[in-house]
């Protein structure tokens, strides 16, 4: 286990983000299905994981740089798909597998193997797909999955959402999905219905759900991938709390979710600039706010660490589903937060951060979690002593040249092995 310190101090500069890793999955798969290309992609841990599964479809990639293209082939026999420790990779492909008939078992890395698939073990063998597992992984499938009505609850995940939004246009006949209780993380919804529109599509929105036809091919489309809000969000924080940065190339216009980030630091009270793609934020007197996290869960942690250096009161609330993810993150955050010297209370759904006070430094842990190490790191630029991180490795899963891309803005680490 590697340890990361993290020192106090300034940052100043313009910061890079990798391409979406949302987008990137969902505009990998939409070509794959299509024999089409993708431009502009990131190679971390989750992104290969998907782009090892498809071969498991009998879909070859070629991969060039940051550029994919993809062609048909030979679907191996039962194939084993290792998802590795991306939930999106799982979810969105399980259907898939199964409107195309093809048994395959899958496995997992981390916590993934843990995390919940009820949502399909309830909706998918009524429609003809079998699941054999203990409620998590490894899961193997049999049989075909056919269209019909799917009712499913939408504040579990998006992704079981996306998954069948993807398959079910490949079934002969036409479909429904329909949610049982209020749609949480809608613009990750927003951003599969995009992918699959420039695919060429159709997807009908209606009263609690989606009109989905049938017999429909994707049409080979060349999908450049967008800039990623939800890392964006860390550099962000980073000159709300230790300076001035600017991060380019982001789409003010994107379906991502994650873009409220600039709102929400504007709303503590930073300084924000948006013009010609590029956001800059600058630290300024922060004052404490409540956050609804229903729609944007993968922005608590930094946004936790920005409301420990917030006078008063942050409250996050909405934000249940984060204890499922690669690690409990209301407790990671928390527990690293207090080690820093914060006061947080951490309730069912959600944090009470009593912020304003200096941060002390420490020792805190990653909990082998890519966000809740990033949110730490950023955190130390205003603690009056160092922050040594446990599982620095885990940024490999989205953003793997996260430490060198912070010191390109005056982030200063010190590496043990």
């Amino acid at each position: 286990m590697g340890i990361v310190t993290c020192l106090p101090g300034q940052v100043n500069g313009a910061g890079c983000v990798p391409p979406s890793k949302s987008a990137a999955h969902r505009a990998l798969i939409a070509a794959a299905l299509g024999n089409g290309r993708v431009e502009g992609i990131a190679h971390c841990a989750d992104i290969d994981a998907t782009l090892q599964a498809l071969t498991g479809l009998g879909i070859a990639a070629r991969v060039q740089g940051d550029c994919v293209s993809f062609s048909p082939a030979h679907p191996p026999e039962r194939p084993v798909v290792d998802c590795r420790e991306s939930g999106s990779t799982l979810r969105f492909l399980i259907p898939l597998f199964g409107v195309r008939g093809i048994g395959a078992t899958f496995v997992g890395q981390g916590r993934l193997p843990q995390r919940p698939l009820g949502v399909y073990a309830d909706c998918l063998p009524p429609h003809g797909l079998e699941m054999q597992g203990t409620g998590g992984l490894p899961l193997t499938l049999s049989g075909r999955l056919a269209a019909g009505e799917y009712a499913l609850p939408g504040d579990v995940s998006s992704q079981f959402l996306t998954g069948l939004l993807f398959a079910l246009p490949l079934c002969d006949k036409d479909s429904i999905l329909r949610l049982t209780t209020p749609l949480e993380s809608a613009g990750y919804v927003d951003m599969t219905l995009r992918t699959l529109r420039q695919a060429g599509i159709r997807i009908n929105t209606v009263d609690g759900g989606w009109e989905i036809p049938g017999g429909q091919t994707y049409r080979p489309v060349t999908y450049v991938v967008e800039k990623d809000w939800s890392q964006a969000a860390f550099f962000l924080a980073a000159g709300a709390i230790g300076g001035r940065v600017a991060v380019r190339g982001l789409d003010a216009a994107s379906a991502q979710g994650d873009r409220a980030v600039v709102e929400i630091l504007r709303r503590f009270g930073a300084g924000i600039d948006e013009r010609d793609g590029q956001v800059v934020c600058h630290r300024r007197r922060l004052t404490g706010i409540t956050i609804d996290a229903a729609q944007i869960p993968d922005l608590v942690p930094i946004l936790a660490v920005v409301g420990a250096y917030a006078q008063g009161e942050t409250r996050i609330v909405g934000g249940a589903r984060l204890r499922i993810k690669e690690s409990d993150r209301l407790s990671a955050v928390a527990d690293g937060l207090r080690r820093l010297g914060a006061d947080v209370t951490e309730y069912p759904d959600g944090l009470s951060i009593r912020g304003g006070r200096p941060l002390k430094g420490g020792f805190v842990r990653g909990y082998n979690d890519h966000r809740i190490v990033m949110s730490m790191a950023v955190a130390a630029l205003d603690c009056i002593h160092a922050v040594s991180i446990t599982d620095p490795q885990s940024v490999d899963k989205s953003w793997p040249t996260f430490f060198s891309d912070f010191g390109e803005i005056g982030g200063q680490t010190i590496w043990h092995r």
